[in-house]
């Protein structure tokens, strides 16, 4: 049985443009199927609906995204080929629209902005909307995760099929595990970003990973399959996303997800795969410094044996375990305003960028659970980290994607974290997309 999250009207009818991912959506207004500004009315119309309950954005620009569709129609017409036409997103915060720009000029058509955590919110817990605090569609009494909240819901609850984030220590990552959606960070330094610091780097969340493929396509430059005809279907985002179905990201059932669900025999191999053959992967349930949610771990680690399973990778045994820094020292240091790197950053810094280099060495994937602990009250986390398995990436820059694992005990989506070697995001992607055929619908 499928599972949708608990929101105003949650399984909109199949031929609705709410329900089409990214990639259908532009396919149409291309062939002129659909009028871009039908599709940006509808997902307007849909916000003005679920919004007061959910408060996904701080504002909505229904009139200025109504006249950008209506210029998408106008280039679409006059035959200009747009990889995301007509595709209805949110940018995260006020802010947001200034690193959407490749989006816009690929056609999409940006109808507010989502929200973050207000004056005075500690940065751990939830966002801050115009109609007060975010919750988590799937239980309104628990946060959606940040600080890509709105972003994260508003995917989630079907209101757009792609908004942006960014990531400066699991700000896209956590949302989307705790929301149950895909969110992509990409390796510091691949697209720009404003942060002092370097941590803060740019992001996605989406319902379908094909649409994170598509936005890394556009972001990055690379446009090829975009403009191929082939595209259309799907085709050319990597051998592995051949193989996926058409089964949406939304919402999903966890069945056969848990823990001991599967039984799957490990090699001790670190060689790495060669090319046509399954990407080898490292589990690591705690980095070797944290101690994870007993039932976070059960489900995530369940989704990586059922991925072993399919023959999306092969998980292997790395000779000497992975045993991280805690990294919290090193970014708490980094993000004081005014501090710069002290000894004890280059340190931690140093010693894991070690230990990622030897692992990536003799592997191609790092598998862990998104985030530690299920999502909390809106009362705010206590003392635990949400970031403890993801800000680890941040400071050594490694690209890393969180998919839908499962459900916990409490109802809430469990994430599962792939992390890849620097410059591998089109490896995630399509591992990720594999993973949608084989543990979706989710």
């Amino acid at each position: 049985m499928t599972r949708t999250p608990d929101h105003p009207d949650a399984d909109p009818s199949p031929a609705t443009p709410t329900s089409l991912s990214a990639e259908e959506i532009a396919s149409a207004v291309r062939s002129r199927t659909l009028r871009a500004v039908d599709v940006v009315a509808e997902a307007l119309d849909r916000i003005e609906q679920a919004d007061p309950v959910l408060s996904a954005f701080i504002e909505v620009w229904a009139e200025d995204a109504l006249r950008r569709a209506g210029e998408v129609d106008a280039r679409v017409e006059a035959g200009e080929r747009l990889p995301l036409a007509g595709v209805p997103i949110g940018v995260k915060g006020r802010r947001g629209l200034g690193t959407a720009g490749p989006l816009l000029e690929a056609g999409c058509v940006a109808v507010g902005a989502t929200s973050v955590p207000g004056p005075g919110t500690v940065w751990q817990t939830w966002g801050l909307g115009r109609h007060g605090p975010t919750v988590n569609p799937w239980r309104h009494d628990r946060t959606p995760g940040g600080s890509s909240a709105g972003s994260a819901v508003a995917v989630a609850a079907g209101l757009v099929p792609l908004a942006t984030g960014n990531d400066g220590a699991g700000s896209v990552r956590i949302p989307a595990a705790w929301c149950g959606v895909v969110g992509l960070k990409v390796g510091n330094g691949r697209l720009p970003s404003s942060d002092r610091t370097g941590l803060m780097v740019p992001g996605v969340l989406t319902r379908r990973v094909g649409d994170a493929a598509a936005y890394w396509r556009v972001m990055s430059g690379s446009n090829a399959a975009a403009a191929d005809p082939g595209a259309e279907s799907g085709a050319g985002l990597g051998a592995g996303l051949g193989a996926v179905s058409g089964a949406g990201l939304g919402a999903g059932s966890g069945a056969g997800l848990g823990a001991g669900s599967v039984s799957v025999s490990v090699s001790t191999s670190t060689s790495t795969s060669t090319s046509g053959d399954r990407p080898t992967a490292v589990w690591s349930s705690d980095l070797g410094f944290d101690s994870p949610d007993p039932d976070v771990v059960a489900v995530a680690h369940a989704a990586a044996l059922r991925l072993a399973e399919a023959g999306a990778l092969r998980l292997t045994r790395p000779h000497t375990p992975l045993r991280l820094h805690d990294p919290a020292p090193a970014w708490l240091a980094l993000r004081t305003p005014g501090a710069g790197p002290t000894p004890e950053v280059h340190r931690i810094r140093a010693a894991n960028d070690s230990r990622l280099a030897a692992l990536f060495a003799g592997t191609r994937l790092l598998l862990t659970p998104t985030a530690p602990t299920p999502p909390h009250g809106h009362e705010g986390p206590g003392e635990r980290y949400s970031t403890a398995l993801t800000w680890a990436f941040n400071l050594s820059g490694h690209p890393a994607i969180s998919i839908p694992a499962g459900f916990g005990p409490d109802g809430c989506p469990v994430g599962l974290q792939l992390v890849a070697a620097h410059g591998e995001e089109a490896l995630l992607l399509e591992v990720a997309g594999v993973a949608e055929g084989h543990l979706g619908p989710w």
